[in-house]
Formats: C-alpha cells, sequence, structure tokens
C-alpha cells in the first residue's frame, strides 16, 4: 500500500480508523506522564467494586470510590503532557514523509490489538 492509498483507506476505512485512533492514543495518552501516576499498589476488593475499601487520613476516612485520585496539580502536568505528545504527533502527521510512513505503518498493524476497538 503507498501512502495515496493509505490516506484513502484512512477516509474510507473503519478498521483503519480504529487503529489511528489506537495509535494516538497510546502515543498522546497512554505513553505519558500518566504512566508515572499510574506505578503504585492498588488496594484489594473483597467485594469487587471497592465499597469496602477505604483511605484512612489524619482528619477521616474516605471511601475509595469517593477518593478523587488525581490531584489538580497532577491533572494540570497531565493535561500539558498529552498536549505536548498530541503536538507532536500532529507535527509528524502532516510532515509529507513522516506521515506517509506513519499511515503506512498503521494500515498494515493495529498498533494496540489487545483493546477494544472503539464504540
Amino acid at each position: 500500500m503507498n501512502s495515496e492509498e493509505a490516506i484513502k483507506a484512512i477516509i474510507t476505512d473503519p478498521t483503519i480508523q480504529q487503529r489511528l485512533a489506537k495509535h494516538i492514543v497510546l502515543r498522546c495518552f497512554r505513553n505519558s506522564i500518566l504512566e508515572d501516576f499510574h506505578t503504585g499498589k492498588v488496594p484489594d476488593s473483597k467485594t469487587g467494586d471497592y465499597t469496602d475499601v477505604v483511605v484512612n487520613t489524619p482528619n477521616r476516612e474516605i471511601p475509595w470510590n469517593d477518593l478523587s485520585r488525581i490531584s489538580d496539580a497532577e491533572m494540570k502536568k497531565l493535561m500539558i503532557d498529552v498536549v505536548n505528545h498530541t503536538y507532536h504527533f500532529i507535527q509528524e502527521f502532516f510532515d509529507d514523509e513522516r506521515g506517509g510512513k506513519l499511515l503506512l505503518k498503521i494500515a498494515e498493524e493495529d498498533p494496540a490489538p489487545e483493546w477494544d476497538k472503539p464504540t
């Protein structure tokens, strides 16, 4: 498949569009500072819905499902990082040479085959 065929496929082929969406999320969101926020321990839950998990703070207990897991400062860092990743992706995507190569790669393989298809 050449670059022109890949571009036409992106416009018309839902499978290629799904692969592009996965690639964008992988490059611009998943591979961001989110990975740093994602590290750490996850609590166990006997009920499976975490209604039996609480976080003890010096002033109170907070039910796990009511807990904010990303602070405002972390959210700001995340958004800045995601915007930067997205900007670099857009630069590559619209570059005549690099964009064509990227389209060919996406047309040939699913960047994250284990992820569900978008709904």
